[in-house]
């Protein structure tokens, strides 16, 4: 399980206001499109009453989806504004716990200490409900070298600077009949306070701890590499950088070299089912109030085709807000986003793997918990 160490101290450093949030994901063209269906409160374009704007900050992995989303669901309310900022789970969770944005987007679900802080800007507390599931993809930027296979002691070593070649016998080792150049590795993290940081860190402790001795964290904790802020910041350095590696949300990874990761006996791409079938095997964390939904990811499993090196995304929300006509602006926002309209939408638009029927259905118990006071 993730550790729960304190990072609601770090809200009082929000100071971003809602008003330089203002980034609305336009979604190529789709929010003119006629909607395919009705799903979730007030989901038709001709018939819906709602009005308003909603102001979101969080996870860069999500941007892709959210995009999406935000197309789909202002084509069902054309008199809704959502506008989000992918400034990293991080600068999210700190930006709702300051009450400077409506709900955030996560890759890593709220400590103690934040859910305890949550009270201070929600009348009922805050929930953590996941929309989001996708693979971290182990991209790289080397010539000649097409497909690359790496245990988990192998990425750990790679990460902290360990291993520093790539003709290492290491990496020789995951890859005998691969022609490696003896080149440097340039290894790049991010830059800014993570979740994708947080979970991969988390994957390489729990499978390589010999290696990796660090604690898992959202935070970077080696120094000497190259880092670079948000998702786009890491693939656009491992892009221009020979014989570079990095970690991104595998909708991003463009034309860069993908990691197939040692999972038991075989080497496993970050593909939809692959993510889908590491879910499967995991379990919720306990001891969470009513209505939180934290997964707790089995980083170690040895399930045939799963691909454990996966995040899951969370819309963190109050369950109570002062302002009524705000609780149900968010309370539709997030029935859209777990819809089967929302899921495919996010499927087609960043390779995200659907949630299940059971998961959606226990996330809309906990969306009916959303209100305003």
């Amino acid at each position: 399980m993730r550790s729960t160490t304190s990072r609601a101290a770090r809200a009082a450093l929000a100071t971003t206001s809602a008003a330089a949030l203002a980034l609305t994901l336009a979604a190529c063209g789709a929010a003119n499109e006629e909607p395919a269906g009705g799903s979730g409160p007030d989901a038709t374009a001709s018939g819906s009453d709602l009005s308003g704007t909603l102001v979101g900050a969080g996870a860069s992995s999500q941007q892709a989806a959210v995009a999406a989303w935000q197309a789909g669901f202002t084509g069902q309310n054309p008199d809704v504004t959502v506008n989000y900022d992918p400034s990293g789970s991080g600068a999210g969770r700190e930006q709702f716990l300051a009450g400077a944005v409506n709900f955030a987007g996560s890759d890593a679900y709220l400590d103690d200490e934040e859910l305890a802080a949550s009270a201070e800007v929600c009348t009922d507390g805050a929930i953590d409900i996941p929309v989001y599931v996708s693979p971290i993809a182990v991209v790289y930027n080397l010539e000649g070298v097409e497909d690359l296979q790496l245990s988990p002691a192998t990425i750990a070593g790679i990460f902290n600077q360990t291993i520093t070649s790539w003709d290492a016998p290491e990496i020789a080792a995951d890859n005998p009949d691969a022609t490696l150049p003896a080149q440097a590795i340039t290894p790049v993290n991010r830059s800014d306070d993570s979740g994708t940081t947080e979970n991969f860190t988390e994957f390489l402790s729990a499978t390589a701890p010999d290696v990796w001795t660090e604690e898992p964290d959202g935070e970077w904790p080696v120094a000497g590499g190259e880092a670079a802020q948000g998702t786009a910041g890491v693939i656009s350095a491992v892009t221009a950088g020979a014989g570079a590696i990095g970690y991104a949300d595998a909708s991003q990874a463009g034309d860069l070299g993908v990691v197939a990761v040692g999972v038991g006996e075989e080497f496993v791409l970050p593909e939809e089912e692959a993510a889908a079938t590491a879910l499967d095997v995991s379990t919720r964390v306990e001891g969470r109030p009513e209505g939180d939904i934290a997964i707790d990811i089995d980083r170690t499993t040895t399930e045939a085709g799963a691909y454990p090196v996966i995040l899951v995304s969370y819309g963190v929300a109050c369950k109570g807000y002062e302002d009524a006509a705000t609780g149900e602006l968010v309370a539709a926002w997030m029935t859209y986003v777990v819809s089967e309209e929302g899921q495919a939408a996010s499927e087609e638009a960043a390779g995200s793997a659907p949630i299940s029927d059971e998961l959606r259905a226990e996330a809309e118990d906990s969306i009916a918990l959303i209100t305003g006071s």
